[in-house]
């Protein structure tokens, strides 16, 4: 590994700072690899506890049953690193309202369920926080074929997506799509942040 390198990115992402809404089964999972690859704050949101049918792919443990899902994810990643600072908001997003949480940050991560709600958000932050890049995901349910997954960029969108895939309602969610799809979204604020370094 070129330590110096390492370093470098490592003193770069101390400074930066990443909105997460929604930490479901891609927010949790984006939120543990950000903290992992050595983010200096995170900013969380959402509204539920865990439930034991979260566990086939998000990123909670069976001990954190019930719990607040903003506390328990904020749990987890201090087991990792305790260095990351994790702000946490147990509130749902509302309409006019959604871009507040996510006012401070270097890049903002859409990880939210609804379809009309993502679409909602993303329209908001982009015209309340235009200078602020956002990475959102669609296409998510079922599992195999990665080689269709891709990142369309619109000015600061970049949309994880497969177009091809089923509506959640009409197929599963299953760990491993949704962790892959998760990890991309974490590569692409990598590659946000840390662009020139490439």
């Amino acid at each position: 590994m070129n330590t110096q390198k390492f370093e470098k990115i490592k003193m770069k992402l101390q400074k930066s700072s990443v909105g997460i809404a929604g930490i479901g089964g891609l927010g949790s999972n984006v939120a543990v690899s950000l903290a992992r690859a050595g983010i200096g704050r995170l900013v969380i949101v959402d509204f539920d506890n865990v439930e034991e049918n979260n566990l086939n792919r998000q990123y909670y443990f069976r001990d954190q049953i019930g719990m607040i899902k903003v506390q328990a994810l904020k749990e987890t990643i201090h087991r990792i690193d305790e260095s990351v600072k994790v702000d946490i908001l147990n509130h749902r997003l509302i309409k006019n309202n959604m871009n507040k949480p996510f006012r401070n940050v270097d890049v903002i991560i859409e990880a939210l369920d609804n379809a009309d709600i993502k679409t909602m958000f993303i329209e908001e932050v982009m015209q309340k926080l235009p200078n602020v890049p956002i990475v959102g995901c669609s296409g998510v349910a079922g599992y195999g074929h990665s080689d269709r997954i891709t990142t369309k960029k619109l000015g600061k969108l970049y949309m994880v997506y497969d177009e091809k895939a089923k509506d959640c309602n009409d197929d599963v969610l299953m760990a491993p799509r949704v962790i892959l799809m998760a990890n991309w979204q974490a590569n692409i604020v990598l590659d946000i942040l840390l662009g020139e370094d490439n």
